[in-house]
């Protein structure tokens, strides 16, 4: 569902990813795992299209993305979740959610019922400034947004980023419902352990801008941790 081939990426003249290669199959829930500034967000927003890769190719469905914008890969059932969320602070949260919409294939112009089912904060709020929710509510606002579309994959990027205990236990519902449940296709960028164990199937571990490991997440070590993983 996902493959990247012989990625490699550069910011000026810093190269971040380096002959990068990675598979994703369907209905998979893959945490991508690494220490600060090995390539984890760089990767996802060259899979995203907002970052131009260097060489190699990314494919999403089959079909290659590697010189398509990034408008043209969220019609392909794409959701994006940014680090830091990303939400427009000044526009409501209705007005967030409606943003998804322009993206969808089908050109639908309602807000699917089932974001509210899975955020019920949302409906409740749907007047107020998403510049005015908690840090917990505006990321159930951002991953509200990128559901919007119904996307068949999800790419979250640490969404559990400063966020209290109880949001983060309600995230993870949400993604391990979206992905037995739904059959969505996740891959996560996550820093916390813990919460990776709790609902991922599948981990890949980055280091210098390479996969340096990868497995079902009960293959995950503990010298793998100590390894890839420890500070």
């Amino acid at each position: 569902m996902i493959q990247f081939n012989g990625v490699n990426q550069l910011y000026g003249s810093s190269q971040i990813l380096w002959d990068l290669s990675l598979d994703i199959t369907p209905g998979s829930c893959t945490c991508l795992m690494g220490r600060n500034g090995v390539g984890k967000t760089t990767l996802l927003k060259s899979l995203m299209g907002l970052l131009p890769i260097t060489s190699g190719s990314i494919c999403i469905n089959g079909i290659d993305v590697t010189h398509k914008a990034a408008e043209k890969r969220a019609p392909m059932g794409v959701g994006y979740v940014p680090q830091g969320r990303d939400i427009f602070p000044q526009m409501s949260v209705e007005e967030n959610l409606r943003i998804g919409l322009a993206c969808r294939a089908d050109k639908l112009k309602k807000i699917p019922e089932k974001i509210y089912e899975l955020f019920p904060v949302l409906k409740d709020m749907l007047q107020r400034r998403g510049g005015d929710l908690s840090g917990g509510q505006q990321q159930q606002l951002a991953i509200g947004r990128a559901l919007v579309i119904e996307p068949r994959i999800l790419l979250l990027d640490e969404p559990n980023e400063g966020i209290q205990p109880n949001v983060v236990q309600q995230i993870g519902d949400v993604i391990t419902h979206l992905n037995e449940q739904e059959g969505m296709t996740v891959l996560l960028v996550e820093q916390k352990l813990n919460f990776a164990r709790k609902v991922g199937k599948e981990f890949r571990l980055m280091e210098k801008g390479r996969i340096v490991a990868n497995g079902n997440m009960s293959t995950l070590t503990d010298d793998l941790i100590k390894q890839h993983l420890a500070v």
